[in-house]
């Protein structure tokens, strides 16, 4: 994971690939809102737990904890990712550590109300995913939330050539032309396979305007879920 590390450090120390900002993803927010208007009880509740993997500069854990009042644990590979964090977070009761995402977790068990994946897991191989289920599990209350955000490979040709030109050695994964780091490419049959056994799965929402009009790649898909964990599991 070194190269990872290197290029997220590089990435918030000189933003050059990404557009980073302050403020939370639109998309969490319109999860939130979503969860509160249709859950059956409070999904964010005053002084809960949430945890944020691969949290980055925190924006997203630091403004739904302001939002419900909640705690937090954040964790990102990037040491830069962290001071900024640290230093957005200033008073609020949230935790941030340099961590991986395959990493065991640091917390009790069904200790946490809500986790928060965006953009992460894609860069775990397949044993590592396996790992890092069980851990998000083991620390989810049951019937807690999940946001999970990640690429999708149906309706993204730009994947589908990175896959061709630079296979990783895996189904559906290829190392970075650019970063030179593994990267994993979900499809809806293995989301469901993934996720099904232990969440309810309330939406799959896919991003668009990825095609120009002309028909060629503009930009790469995503596809995101609202994760609601069963019991039991």
């Amino acid at each position: 994971m070194a190269k990872v590390k290197k290029f997220w450090d590089d990435e918030y120390k000189n933003p050059e690939h990404l557009k980073l900002s302050l403020e939370p993803s639109s998309d969490m927010q319109t999860f939130v809102r979503w969860a509160i208007r249709n859950s059956e009880w409070h999904p964010f509740p005053k002084d809960g737990m949430i945890l944020d993997v691969g949290c980055g500069n925190g924006r997203n854990i630091i403004g739904l904890a302001k939002e419900a009042e909640m705690s937090g644990y954040g964790f990102d590979i990037s040491g830069e990712a962290i001071i900024q964090a640290r230093n957005l977070a200033k008073d609020l009761p949230i935790k941030f550590e340099i961590r991986g995402a395959e990493d065991s977790l640091l917390l009790a068990d069904e200790s946490v109300d809500v986790v928060l994946d965006m953009m992460t897991s894609h860069f775990l191989r397949q044993e590592q995913r396996e790992k890092y289920l069980k851990e998000i599990l083991r620390v989810m209350k049951p019937y807690g939330w999940m946001f999970f955000k990640t690429f999708i490979l149906e309706g993204d040709q730009n994947a589908r050539r990175m896959i061709h030109n630079y296979p990783a050695g895996e189904e559906n994964a290829y190392i970075h032309p650019k970063i030179g780091v593994y990267e994993y490419v979900w499809t809806e049959e293995k989301l469901f396979e993934f996720f099904s056994p232990h969440f309810k799965i309330h939406k799959m929402i896919k991003s668009y305007k990825h095609i120009t009009e002309k028909g060629t790649p503009w930009k790469r898909r995503t596809i995101s879920l609202y994760l609601e964990k069963l019991p039991n599991n």
